[in-house]
């Protein structure tokens, strides 16, 4: 199999090729589901097209807690299913799919009274791991453990030892979200689906009832295209609704979106070998090892604004704050925050008034022939809802389709990872490179990082790291805008890297250096350098501006300060 590129020419070539001929599927949205879907389709031999209006993974997809896990809070609500159903897929992702992308981490629950709790909560934590090893893909994860109040603090010395009387650890898995759809995007690619990011649905075409294709807009150009499809599949999240609104019919149901922030703090500020999960009197509330920093989060709050820039306010990461410093020794402040993100869950409209309570399962529609409709979920099944979405356009086919193989596919950059990590000594003394450089590239981009590599052999300074975000190295800038469909200097700092939430400066400082790397690769006169990074820093600053409004409406109003960028 060819590893597929996504670079100028390849997006040029996917609509020019999506507009040639009828494809079986077109999937519109390039979130997790929506890459999804179009690799579950392309891999049961159907010609596949996927656009996604903004970069792949702009929207909830990459804002996520960044967690494959089975929701332990989901068995107290009683709803083993959903719970046994996602510690399969999480299983899969780590034995098999993506090893490379998908890694085990340990949480603490600290226990806050005696006796009880600790049989309540063991119990749960006991009946999650068994789950886990029934499902015939959890045998990878060490099982939980109990602590006394000493034992918890010598792995968590973070704590107040006020605030608990011993404490349980158990394991789950977490990911680079925006990374995982990128590659399962590449991955569907490779099998032959055309993959086009910055190209908008503008309408669908209509043979009276049935929907027969899609009138496409090329962001960055403003060219039309005129895209046929024998079924087209509605993967657009919290935008469900709008999309639906083309076709001018009402949904069998609706997607209503709830928001959720985190924070981004350094490693330093929490004194801990474990993240944390702590109950809070609406949910629960994770502290998350995320490499060289501690992830924070999340709110669950209704939101009807502005669905492309979520913003948070002053007040979601006072919320925040104040929760987690009940239980820390030294607590956190202001100062200590890095970063801060916010993001949409899409959940199924009408079941409660409460966001928390919405339903995380999902559900799949054909409202009208020609086009299905998959909404809600957790992204850890995102397997499970391509499948059903996949099943369901297969019965407006006149044809035998073969059955879904996606449990059996690894994505790209899986295969030969593990015989890689092993050699990643060796591999450090070929390249030159340190030895955790080779780690950090092996476990973003798995046999891929052999790509990486030759473009270090071809021009050594990429194996430098970038100035002012030394996790970083410069080649990853450059195979970001050649290989990996990164369009602008934002995609990079926020997607293809994580420099816009993993510095204090918020990635204002390795902007110009980072569309220097990007300009050759995308054509990029000295105009363009200066309006990406103009951009980029007024982007920063409308969100600095929202995270400093006391409320929702006034930080929605001060991030849309900063407009999109505008097309090359």
């Amino acid at each position: 199999m060819r590893t597929a590129t996504l670079g100028p020419a390849e997006r040029t070539a996917a609509l020019e090729a999506m507009a040639e001929r009828e494809l079986d599927v077109l999937v519109v949205g390039g979130g997790v589901v929506g890459a999804g879907t179009a690799l579950d389709a392309v891999t049961r031999g159907l010609s596949t097209g996927i656009v996604e209006a903004r970069d792949w993974a702009s929207g909830t997809s990459s804002r996520s807690s960044k967690l494959i896990h089975g929701g332990l809070r989901y068995l107290e609500m009683l709803d083993f299913a959903l719970v046994r159903e996602a510690l399969k897929e999480r299983g899969l992702l780590l034995e098999r799919l993506a090893p490379h992308l998908v890694k085990p981490v340990p949480f603490l629950y600290p226990l806050r009274h005696q006796g009880w709790e600790r049989v309540y909560a063991g119990s749960g934590v006991a009946l999650y791991d068994a789950m886990s090893v029934s499902s015939g893909h959890g045998r990878g994860l060490p099982v939980h453990r109990h602590l006394s109040r000493k034992g918890a603090l010598r792995v968590a010395p973070c704590l107040r030892k006020d605030a608990l009387t011993g404490a349980l650890q158990y394991y789950d898995a977490q990911m680079d979200d925006a990374r995982f759809v990128l590659t399962l995007v590449r991955t569907a690619a490779s099998y032959g689906a055309h993959a086009a990011g910055r190209a908008r649905v503008t309408g669908f075409l209509r043979e009276g009832e049935r929907v027969v294709g899609a009138r496409v807009q090329d962001v960055e150009t403003g060219g039309e295209y005129v895209v046929r499809a024998k079924q087209i599949v509605n993967a657009t999240g919290v935008w469900t609704d709008d999309t639906q609104a083309l076709i001018g019919e009402r949904g069998q149901f609706h997607v209503r979106a709830s928001k959720g922030i985190h924070l981004v703090v350094p490693k330093d500020r929490i004194h801990s070998a474990t993240g944390l999960i702590l109950r809070t009197e609406k949910s629960v509330l994770f502290v998350i090892p995320w490499g060289r920093h501690w992830i924070i989060g999340t709110t669950d709050t209704d939101w009807d604004l502005d669905k492309a820039h979520p913003a948070a306010s002053s007040a979601d990461i006072d919320y925040l704050l104040e929760r987690v410093n009940t239980v820390l020794a030294t607590p956190l402040s202001r100062d200590d925050v890095q970063g801060v993100y916010a993001g949409l869950r899409p959940l199924l409209a009408g079941e409660s008034d409460a966001t928390s309570k919405l339903s995380r399962e999902h559900t799949v529609a054909h409202p009208v022939p020609g086009l299905v409709v998959v909404a809600g979920g957790k992204y850890t099944t995102y397997r499970v809802m391509a499948k059903d979405a996949v099943d369901e356009a297969v019965h407006g086919l006149d044809q035998r389709v073969a059955p879904c193989v996606t449990e059996d596919t690894p994505l790209i950059g899986a295969e030969g990872y593990r015989a890689l990590w092993n050699a990643r000594a060796r591999i450090a003394a070929r390249t030159g490179l340190h030895v955790v450089r080779v780690e950090h590239l092996l476990n973003r981009y798995g046999s891929l990082a052999e790509e990486l590599l030759a473009l270090i052999a071809e021009d050594p300074s990429l194996g430098e790291p970038l100035a002012a975000a030394d996790d970083y190295l410069r080649a990853e800038v450059v195979y970001a805008a050649s290989h990996e469909g990164a369009r602008h200097l934002d995609d990079v700092l926020t997607r293809r890297t994580r420099v816009s939430i993993e510095t204090f400066d918020r990635g204002t400082l390795s902007a110009r250096e980072a569309a220097g790397l990007m300009a050759p690769v995308l054509g990029w006169d000295e105009g363009q350098i200066e309006r990406e990074v103009e951009h980029y820093e007024k982007r920063v600053e409308a969100e600095r501006e929202s995270q400093r409004q006391p409320d929702d409406l006034t930080a929605d109003a001060a991030r849309l300060g900063a407009p999109d960028i505008v097309p090359i």
